[in-house]
């Protein structure tokens, strides 16, 4: 039995557990910022790369602060050949005086202590994204050391921590013209899992906050050695240049020329929303709260989808193109095709966690739902043509979301999509419960004959791929359900896809797609990938998918055999053996026999998987546009520009 397997089934019935003693001695207080490093996870979601980068997130997020109360229109980040990051704004700087509520230097009371900060109503800021005011103070804990220096009001000054304690007390170094803070922090490698900084990465989130506020000027550059390069962002036509920005990373014709721009205006609460329609079939709907990503949505999100339906099957009414015997145009009609920006600023954000993932604030729904009402009423009525065009996308989208739906009641009709029905050559496993299993989609017969054979049937199940995948990127969802490949795949999974999708009915915890080492095998990881990522997304963001790792060599010296997964690794078990062995390339896997398969793919004692996360849905959206969409030379392009990381491109 599999390690993994046998710890996940073990119960509490069959282990002998004996209470322990719980006395007051067991209460432990963590002080200060020790907390933070207790439980980093708490303050910054992960300790991998994404919990890296949110560091930087965290300092260039107190800055912006600065940009949105006016008195700050330049940041500076760079990242330095020692790993350490230096973010320095030209704002108004800390104050350099003692904190009168705990006696201390108020820098020091920024950086080292939880729920610090002028954002909690005493007039330093009226809009900011740090609500907790914990950001610098968390960067600050989280790092083997940081170095503050802040000019304000002429005078500049200076601390120094290590890993959030006090280093070198805070001074007075005399006075300046300069003014703003600089903040330079080394990631604690006793803390992170990874310490090199990605700068595509920072770049993205750089290029969304210089978008999200007009006129800002961000400095991104990077000295380290051999990776040296800088981007200077700057963007006056704000969030209408960022939709304009995202329809051209989709190498897609605009259903209209112009963007259409709705705000209600510099008066808090605030808000805008800047959409353009395109001819692809997805959507494309991004929302902030005070220039933070709001990844979930909330109530501005859900205001401005309420609203857009309605204004548009209003329109739709007045000039005919639907009867009055015709059905609304639903949400997803609406929405086919559409990049939208929404941007809210308002004083007392409230958001459900420290990562603010999603607004909470139910006044602004009826704000954003106003303007809306009003403005791209206004808009249509002023602009027939394009108006025309919209309705017509979101016609084309409604017929073909009634095919989709005579498609799929067919489909159930003839039991192929019915959850009690599983597709005929699917091996399935014993275990029920979802957490413990594992489906392995796999490329042709004769590697799933060998799956099926090697394979822990206890825990594993196995699908062979029938036929060609269907490219989901330049097909609607009824031609999805009209497809042979796909369908034995949804009804495996038994969660259902579009409207039917439900996370709760998913039969397995792990998707594995597991094809051959080469370019065929690539392109058929790629197509599925973009079928999940459009119709099952959710499958991706929960961690439930994951590549499969198979070998591309087998390595052998008499009875000795190893595996190698590329080039050097072959080369180095080569060296390792010594001339007289020899290694030999595997074309697919139907050549392996179910031992092998096992041993080097399937055994979770010794496998490799890629878990594929989507850690930049704006990245991910651009890269299966690129590859998958109908024009030639984006695909070119990113090819080239990617080609040697495509083996380990993390989607």
């Amino acid at each position: 039995m599999a390690e993994e397997w046998k710890d996940l089934e073990a119960t509490a019935e069959d282990a002998d557990l004996e209470p322990k003693e719980y006395e007051d001695s067991n209460i432990r207080v963590l002080e200060g910022l020790e907390a933070v490093r207790k439980r980093p996870g708490m303050y910054i979601g992960t300790t991998s790369a994404g919990g890296l980068h949110h560091l930087v997130y965290e300092i260039v997020d107190n800055a912006i602060d600065e940009v949105q109360s006016g008195v700050c229109d330049t940041v500076r980040v760079t990242l330095n050949p020692d790993g350490s990051v230096t973010v320095k704004d030209n704002g108004r700087g800390i104050p350099g005086g003692i904190n009168p509520q705990t006696g201390l230097p108020t820098l020091e009371v920024v950086y080292t202590k939880l729920h610090a900060g002028g954002k909690f109503g005493d007039g330093g800021y009226k809009v900011a994204g740090g609500l907790h005011g914990v950001g610098a103070s968390v960067a600050n804990a989280l790092s083997e050391w940081m170095e503050v220096v802040s000019c304000h009001n002429g005078q500049k000054f200076s601390e120094r921590f290590t890993r959030g304690e006090v280093a070198r007390p805070f001074a007075c170094e005399g006075e300046t013209d300069d003014h703003g803070v600089c903040v330079t922090f080394k990631p604690d490698g006793e803390i992170f899992e990874v310490l090199e900084f990605d700068y595509d990465t920072l770049l993205n989130r750089m290029r969304e906050q210089a978008f999200l506020n007009a006129g800002v000027r961000i400095i991104l550059e990077d000295t380290r050695p051999d990776m040296e390069r800088s981007d200077d962002l700057h963007y006056e036509g704000g969030i209408a240049s960022y939709v304009d920005y995202l329809n051209t990373l989709k190498h897609c014709e605009r259903i209209h020329p112009d963007i259409i721009y709705m705000s209600t205006g510099k008066s808090l609460p605030s808000a805008e929303v800047a959409i353009q329609y395109n001819d692809s079939y997805n959507e494309t709907v991004i929302s902030f709260a005070n220039s933070m990503t709001t990844i979930e949505g909330g109530t501005h999100e859900t205001g401005f989808r309420s609203a857009l339906t309605r204004v548009l099957n209003d329109y739709a009414r007045r000039i005919g193109a639907l009867k009055d015997a015709d059905k609304n145009l639903s949400g997803e009609d609406v929405r086919e095709g559409i990049t939208a920006v929404i941007s809210i600023k308002m004083e007392d954000a409230q958001f459900e966690s420290q990562t603010k993932s999603k607004l909470g604030n139910s006044e602004i729904r009826t704000l954003v739902e106003n303007m809306m009402n009003v403005k791209l009423a206004e808009y249509l009525e002023e602009n027939p043509a394009s108006g025309k065009l919209i309705i017509e996308k979101a016609l084309a989208a409604s017929r073909a979301r009634e095919a989709a739906r005579k498609a799929r009641e067919m489909t159930r009709r003839k039991s192929v999509l019915e959850g009690s029905t599983l597709p005929g050559k699917l091996a399935d496993c014993q275990e029920r419960r979802a957490d413990l299993t594992e489906l392995y989609l796999v490329e042709g017969d004769s590697a799933g004959g060998s799956a099926k054979d090697g394979r822990d049937s206890r825990f594993q199940a196995i699908l062979p791929l029938r036929g060609k995948v269907l490219n989901v990127e330049k097909a609607r969802l009824d031609k999805v359900y009209a497809n042979q490949s796909l369908i034995p795949i949804i009804q495996a999974l038994g969660c259902g896809i579009g409207e039917d999708f439900d996370i709760t009915k998913l039969r397995y915890g792990k998707i594995i797609i597991m094809a051959d080492a080469d370019v065929d095998g690539s392109h058929i990881r790629i197509l599925l990938l973009t079928f999940f990522f459009r119709h099952m997304k959710q499958l991706i963001e929960d961690g439930h998918v994951y590549l499969a790792q198979p070998p591309l060599y087998k390595v052998h010296r008499g009875k000795i055999v190893k595996y190698a997964f590329n080039d050097a690794e072959r080369d180095r078990i080569i060296a390792e053996l010594g001339p007289q062995s020899e290694a030999e390339r595997y074309k697919g896997l139907g050549e392996m026999d179910p031992d092998q398969l096992w041993e080097t793919t399937m055994d979770p004692t010794y496998r490799t998987l890629l878990k594929v996360e989507i850690n930049d849905a704006i990245a991910c959206d651009e890269a299966f546009s690129a590859l998958m969409g109908d024009q030639v030379e984006p695909r070119r392009e990113f090819i080239e520009k990617n080609a040697k990381f495509a083996v380990n491109l993390d989607i």
